[in-house]
């Protein structure tokens, strides 16, 4: 199947943190298609003042179901030090998060399918759409139109080439 994750860090190397995560995501059952280009971020949600971000996306192919996707994504996490129980929105050396995952919709306690917040982060919609600007939600809505619609106030800036694949 399919997939994309978002990837961000803001402790630490960021940039290494990233690569670490795709190389372990990759050991784990998850093969690594495409990386977007990485992207210095401001930092959105519960806590504002804290280092910006830098953020990409990937597209992946697995085999995984939903439930052993996100296991291998907290595993990645806690692997490169990211600690269970921080502040939400909190800064963080590793943030792995299943974005969309072919056209499945999947609703259950610890995730839900196509991610929540897809649609209205500018921090992830700009890499995946550079990913495939054709992409949709499994119920049809275009992710190009939801960016349009999206006030340009969230920072997002080009902040290097994309992530190796190996």
């Amino acid at each position: 199947m399919i997939g994309h994750l978002g990837l961000g860090s803001n402790v630490g190397e960021r940039r290494a943190n990233l690569a670490a995560a795709v190389l372990r995501l990759a050991a784990g059952g998850v093969t690594p298609l495409a990386s977007s280009s990485t992207y210095d971020t401001d930092p959105v949600g519960d806590l504002l003042d804290q280092p910006s971000f830098l953020n990409a996306c990937l597209r992946i192919e697995t085999r995984l179901g939903p439930a052993d996707l996100l296991g291998l994504c907290k595993a990645v996490e806690s692997d490169l030090g990211r600690l269970a129980g921080g502040p939400r929105h909190g800064p963080r050396p590793i943030d792995i998060d299943i974005l969309l995952l072919g056209e499945l919709e999947h609703s259950a306690p610890r995730l839900t399918l196509p991610h929540p917040q897809v649609l209205s982060r500018r921090f992830v919609l700009i890499p995946l759409l550079e990913l495939d600007f054709g992409l949709r939600t499994p119920d049809g809505r275009r992710l190009s139109d939801a960016l349009a619609l999206l006030p340009v106030t969230e920072g997002v800036r080009l902040a290097g080439a994309p992530l190796p694949l190996r």
